[in-house]
């Protein structure tokens, strides 16, 4: 809930506090609905989970963290991915493209995380370690990865789209980039 603003009546040299960052991430792609969420829609709109995760860092060992968001099969699913949901097969050729805001990506398949297949529970966290991260941004968090490499920071965008045979669909993951 918003706190409702208060003129201080200081005087325009005296420098306000910025109101915190908000970062938003964009569901875009083969969907219905493309939309820009943030990490107070993430938690206000879907059940939150919790994951217990360790991750093992090649230089820094294993990293113990609990993380909260909502599934994100859950979150995709509500923009409409373009594909027969009644048909595994349909749903099985859909990707997911994350990127982060300092640039780093990764792929997902939707089979990965669809209860037909893989029912992996794969989060967009919107806190880590009790902490929200509403001024830094959801966070993907893959609980049955072994290193954190798929663990995108400020996750900016996620691209949704089917893979045809031979070949990448015509709304490739770099379109508008």
């Amino acid at each position: 809930m918003s706190r409702p603003s208060v003129s201080t009546g200081t005087s325009p040299s005296t420098a306000a506090t910025p109101p915190p960052r908000t970062v938003s991430l964009l569901l875009r792609g083969e969907v219905e609905r493309p939309v820009s969420l943030t990490v107070a829609d993430l938690r206000e709109r879907w059940q939150q989970h919790r994951a217990d995760v360790v991750f093992h860092c090649a230089s820094a060992g294993p990293r113990h963290h609990t993380f909260e968001g909502p599934l994100l099969r859950d979150v995709v699913d509500s923009a409409k991915p373009a594909f027969d949901a009644r048909r595994r097969k349909d749903r099985s050729r859909f990707l997911l493209a994350v990127t982060g805001g300092d640039g780093h990506h990764t792929v997902l398949s939707w089979a990965e995380m669809d209860a037909d297949f893989g029912n992996v529970p794969i989060l967009l966290a919107t806190t880590m370690d009790g902490q929200s991260l509403e001024s830094a941004g959801s966070q993907l968090v893959v609980p049955s990865d072994r290193c954190g490499a798929r663990y995108i920071s400020a996750i900016t965008s996620v691209w949704i789209g089917g893979v045809a045979a031979g070949g990448v669909a015509a709304d490739d993951a770099t379109a508008g980039e």
